[in-house]
């Protein structure tokens, strides 16, 4: 069985899958439109800001999914599927008269259609350049950042200029083009050999063991792991979610000021994605994630803590970003040193849930307790919690039940 692709195709691979991200990171920019939905349809704020709650579960929901659905129809065809209904789910939002007709089509649906997506499409790139996992890595979701700061600019013209209903229709279309072309660019990565590889940061002879999703969900590791990404994944999904709104109302500056905040995200998302992304191709990835929580430690603390004028609280929701960015681009890489690669799309899948479930959480917590500041005091505590756990986490041995090979790692774990 050939297990290698072409340079070319790799490459070509890559490249579809960035662009890709790039209009499945539009999503990002939804706090641009709470506003003018709850003036179309007459709710509060906070009950609209929820679709982003609920865009997100059903985005973790669906990346966990990923992985069957890849390996019964490929990465190209689920890909332009994605893309079809993103586009398809954009078009029927713009006709939402309701409440619920916007949790259906703005939150499931686009929500389902992007997970689809997502972690598919990353893991396959991960998985066809195993030696450079993290700048692989930092490549895509590079792009996934980068498509919520691009579209930021691209929905605020569309706004201005057509109106809400005419803005999704657009930004639909577009979207719908990038993913279908990036998926035909696909090829989907071949099973992966257990070997030993020469590694710059391998410096131990600890050895990684390709865990099925039965195997590794039996270890605490997993569910360690787990915690710490729901933690993050709280933290900066509801901070991205209603950041002009936390700007307004909490921070009282003005719309345009507030507004701002969006592309301040945008650009420390991107920088922490590439920076930690990078980064953990050279020390062990354990460290990367105990220096994102304790960015983003600083930041929730700074917005509870500090007095808040535009330059603190820009400070803050970048330091937030900024961490969140940079773990969901080292997170799959991350899982592969603890569980393997051939297994990484479902093992992280499931882990992958705590992106949803932070978002949604986070906004249900605040939505019982009257307001952000009690999210911002849980967020704080769960990092706290957190944090332990990534100074402490080892790398689980051979599986019990396995009768799998054993492997070098491509990034040895630190044990400390």
């Amino acid at each position: 069985m050939n297990t290698q692709l072409s340079n070319s195709k790799k490459m070509l691979t890559l490249a579809g899958t960035v662009l890709t991200q790039f209009a499945l990171g539009s999503v990002y920019t939804w706090s641009l439109f709470n506003s003018p939905l709850a003036d179309k349809l007459g709710d509060p704020i906070s009950q609209v800001a929820f679709s982003f709650g609920i865009l997100s579960l059903a985005l973790a929901v669906a990346s966990s999914l990923s992985g069957k659905l890849q390996e019964r129809f490929g990465v190209r065809n689920v890909t332009i599927g994605a893309g079809l209904l993103l586009g398809g789910s954009l078009v029927l939002t713009s006709h939402a008269s309701s409440l619920w007709m916007l949790y259906l089509f703005a939150g499931l649906l686009v929500g389902y259609a992007d997970g689809t997506g997502y972690l598919m499409t990353l893991t396959n790139c991960v998985k066809l350049f195993p030696k450079n996992k993290g700048l692989a890595s930092a490549c895509a979701i590079g792009a996934y950042g980068l498509g919520s700061l691009g579209f930021k600019f691209i929905n605020v013209y569309l706004l201005s200029h057509f109106g809400l209903s005419q803005t999704f229709n657009l930004w639909g279309g577009i979207a719908m083009v990038m993913v279908i072309v990036g998926g035909l660019m696909m090829t989907d990565a071949p099973k992966q050999e257990a070997t030993s590889a020469d590694n710059q940061q391998a410096t131990t002879d600890n050895k990684v063991f390709d865990y099925t999703l039965p195997q590794a969900i039996k270890t605490s590791q997993f569910w360690m792991l787990a915690v710490m990404f729901l933690t993050v994944c709280m933290s900066g999904l509801y901070v991205i979610g209603v950041a002009k709104d936390v700007g307004q109302n909490y921070v009282h500056l003005s719309a345009e000021t507030a507004a701002s905040a969006v592309a301040i995200i945008a650009v420390a998302n991107l920088l922490g994605r590439l920076v930690l992304g990078i980064m953990s191709d050279r020390i062990a990835r354990t460290r990367v994630i105990a220096l994102a929580l304790v960015v983003c430690f600083v930041g929730v603390a700074s917005l509870v803590f500090l007095h808040l004028n535009s330059l603190s609280f820009y400070f803050a929701v970048a330091c937030i970003a900024f961490s969140f960015g940079g773990t969901i681009t080292v997170y799959p890489s991350l899982v592969s040193d603890f569980f393997g690669l051939n297994n990484v799309t479902k093992n992280y899948g499931v882990i992958y849930l705590g992106f949803g479930v932070g978002s949604f959480a986070g906004s249900i917590v605040a939505s019982l307790f009257g307001g952000f500041v009690a999210t911002f005091y849980l967020m704080l505590a769960l990092i706290v919690v957190s944090i332990v756990m990534a100074v402490t986490i080892k790398l689980p041995g051979a599986p019990k039940d396995s009768t799998s090979h054993a492997r070098q790692s491509n990034v040895a774990v630190q044990q400390n």
